[in-house]
């Protein structure tokens, strides 16, 4: 089987992930492709949420066992896995473990050295904790939103990167790593209450330091970042886009030398607020009348700070992607491949996308079940097989 292959920094740690949607089956693929046993305990009857079935990349590498946790049986069976486990990643409302009886302090009870990773939108407590949302919720409570948008307009991000995978995913692996790491030298686990409001709130912290500095304005359009002509992307005369960011004077020059614009008195104040909307309209104009592909061959080899705007498709074909191997196809399926590198101790990306119950038996087997008990609680409905 190819997901008994892994390699990475993390092999011989196991994570038990309890189903969920976003950002905590995305942290259980990152730890995954770094070598981690990810073992699935998913709903033997299907997720009434988002079910991508064989097409799940975040289930990459992961193993999968369905059982139904609303079951003493169950509910001791999954004990029995977080008993030899590392961490835990749960991605429930606040109050729906500890209703199923799994809460943190069952679970820290059979095993000391857990480290519980929670992963909320609003977070385990105040005013909101109980309430639904989503990502662009939470990145609109926490600030980080403001600055995605045109001045006068609505903002608008890009979907779950800044809120679930940013101030979500990514917090909840580090937490979760700092806490094993914690555990291993003291034996002691505890509970990593990870959620998006509070990591996408932190994720500003650079940008409040350039406030602080008056580099940057509570005023959309504004700040350095989020305002200048040299900082945007601009429409192609083919209906694509292109991106320059030429923050430092030296790139920015040379990105005017590129537009025959190194001697135009109208470009000469780079941070200039009040001149932005007329620089930038007359940037629109000349981006505007050729290609991307031209502004491509204009800027090859240049250090202007430019990069072409391209589809995920297009992103696997450009030659730098392709020279870095960071996105393959497997099956099928456009994937990205495993971030960070490791030199020593290479991810591991290419395993199989774990089905829904499919290691249920082999699971249950290294809990000393036989098959006779295995059918038993398959006959009761408390496991699922594939």
């Amino acid at each position: 089987m190819e997901n008994d292959k892994k390699s990475g920094p993390l092999t011989g740690c196991t994570f038990i992930e309890i189903e969920g949607i976003g950002p905590g089956p995305f942290a259980g693929m990152m730890l995954s492709d770094m070598g981690a046993t990810v073992i699935v305990i998913e709903r033997p009857d299907g997720n009434d949420s988002i079910d991508l079935a064989d097409k799940d990349i975040l289930k990459r590498g992961k193993q999968s066992i369905a059982v139904d946790l609303k079951s003493d049986k169950g509910r001791d069976l999954v004990l029995q896995l977080i008993a030899n486990a590392d961490g835990l990643i749960e991605g429930m409302r606040p109050g729906v473990m500890e209703r199923l009886g799994l809460g943190p302090d069952v679970c820290l009870g059979v095993n000391r050295k857990l480290v519980y990773g929670r992963m909320t939108g609003w977070g385990q407590t105040g005013p909101m904790s109980e309430r639904a949302g989503h990502d662009i919720n939470y990145i609109g409570l926490s600030g980080a939103l403001w600055y995605a948008g045109k001045p006068g307009d609505a903002p608008f991000a890009p979907p779950t990167l800044a809120g679930d995978i940013g101030g979500g995913a990514t917090y909840l692996v580090i937490g979760l790593l700092a806490g094993v790491l914690n555990a291993k030298a003291n034996g002691q686990g505890q509970v990593v209450d990870a959620n998006i409001v509070d990591g996408s709130a932190n994720m500003m912290n650079l940008i409040l330091s350039m406030v602080a500095n008056n580099m940057a304005s509570f005023n959309r359009g504004q700040s350095i970042l989020d305002g200048p002509h040299w900082f945007d992307s601009y429409k192609t005369s083919d209906n694509k886009a292109v991106t320059v960011g030429p923050l430092e004077r030296k790139f920015y020059h040379i990105m005017l030398d590129a537009l025959g614009l190194g001697e135009d008195d109208d470009f000469k104040q780079q941070f200039d607020p009040s001149l932005w909307p007329k620089q930038k309209q007359k940037l629109q104009q000349i981006f505007a009348a050729h290609t991307q592909a031209h502004w491509d061959q204009v800027f090859a080899g240049l250090d202007a700070c430019y990069a072409p705007v391209l589809s995920p498709a297009q992103a696997a074909q450009h030659e730098h992607n392709q020279q870095r191997g960071y996105y393959f196809e497997k099956d099928g399926i456009l994937q990205a491949a495993a971030a960070p590198r490791f030199s020593q101790t290479p991810s591991f990306d290419k395993g199989d996308i774990a089905l829904r119950g499919a290691d249920s038996q082999r699971i249950l087997h290294t809990l000393g079940l036989n098959d006779n008990d295995i059918k038993d609680l398959v006959d009761e409905g408390i496991v699922g097989l594939r």
